[in-house]
């Protein structure tokens, strides 16, 4: 079974560090020449070299962000996808779709309202992607995914590197995930989804931002960072644009469907574990 990944970033890393022995070959793009040059474990191609390996791809795995007005991959790639060999294609998205729902929980089938315009994009790529999978005769999955947390990217790493802050904004909740559940459902999916399916890849408990800050600093045996009033931080336009969404994300499909397991289903977890099997966190 071949793999082609399009956008070899910090999930599909993770994914075939864990699954890449299932696979014979498994080729990955990037945009960069650079890290074209660093790319292990894979056979690296640069984002426009990968006609012939789409063409001999059994599973698609895809996570290039959409530009404003169309999806990369298949600007690119369009009359290619009907020569290839895929039977299955996973499309990672984002539960930002969802948009903003003062706090009420979501499931795949609550209607998508996107606010942000990367969302409305997102969602634009996930219908597209839909339609090319039918073309093709493909199986789809998409895997709409909360914030990505793991090795190097977490409230841990932020604390020790004194750019953790606690933002108050009451009624204020996010999900997360931890990157080695999302390359476990993506293997699910592979192994046993059903077709033309979304799943919520998100964690159990959606929780306020600064519980989370205040729980990595209790770990490390440190004061947490002072409390800090949203509406008169400095953030960045992106970051601000978060706090603009507020839902609680279930998790339910995923599991009855696909009998799926989080081996960290809340932050708690997560964090424990990450302190655990990183040395410099414990400096």
């Amino acid at each position: 079974m071949n793999l082609l990944i399009f956008g070899h970033g910090y999930s599909t890393h993770a994914f075939v560090a864990r699954y890449g022995d299932i696979f014979s070959d498994i080729f990955a793009t990037t945009r960069s020449v650079d890290k074209k040059a660093q790319m292990v474990g894979v056979t690296p191609l640069l984002f426009s070299e990968a006609h012939e390996a789409l063409v001999q791809a059994d599973v698609l795995l895809v996570s290039v962000p959409p530009g404003a007005d169309s999806d990369p991959v298949l600007d690119l790639y369009d009359e290619a996808m009907m020569e290839s060999s895929a039977t299955r294609i996973i499309y990672l998205s984002t539960v930002g779709v969802y948009g903003d729902h003062q706090g009420a929980w979501v499931s795949e089938e609550t209607p998508c309202v996107p606010v942000a315009e990367r969302s409305h994009a997102r969602l634009a790529a996930e219908q597209d992607w839909a339609e090319c999978a039918a073309d093709m005769g493909a199986e789809l999955d998409i895997l709409r995914l909360s914030g990505i947390y793991g090795p190097g990217r977490n409230a841990l790493v932020n604390l020790r590197e004194g750019t953790a802050r606690r933002i108050i904004k009451p009624g204020q909740v996010f999900n997360r995930i931890h990157v080695e559940d999302i390359a476990d459902a993506i293997a699910a999916c592979i192994a046993r989804g059903q077709p033309g399916r979304i799943y919520n890849v998100t964690d159990d408990e959606p929780a306020p931002p600064q519980d989370v800050v205040a729980y990595a600093a209790e770990l490390l045996g440190l004061a947490p960072p002072p409390e800090r009033d949203f509406a008169t931080s400095e953030m960045t336009p992106m970051a601000r644009s978060f706090y603009g969404e507020n839902k609680r994300v279930s998790n339910v499909r995923i599991k009855s469907e696909l009998g799926f397991e989080f081996q960290y289903p809340t932050y708690r977890e997560g964090l424990k574990g990450l302190l655990e099997t990183d040395p410099s966190l414990k400096a």
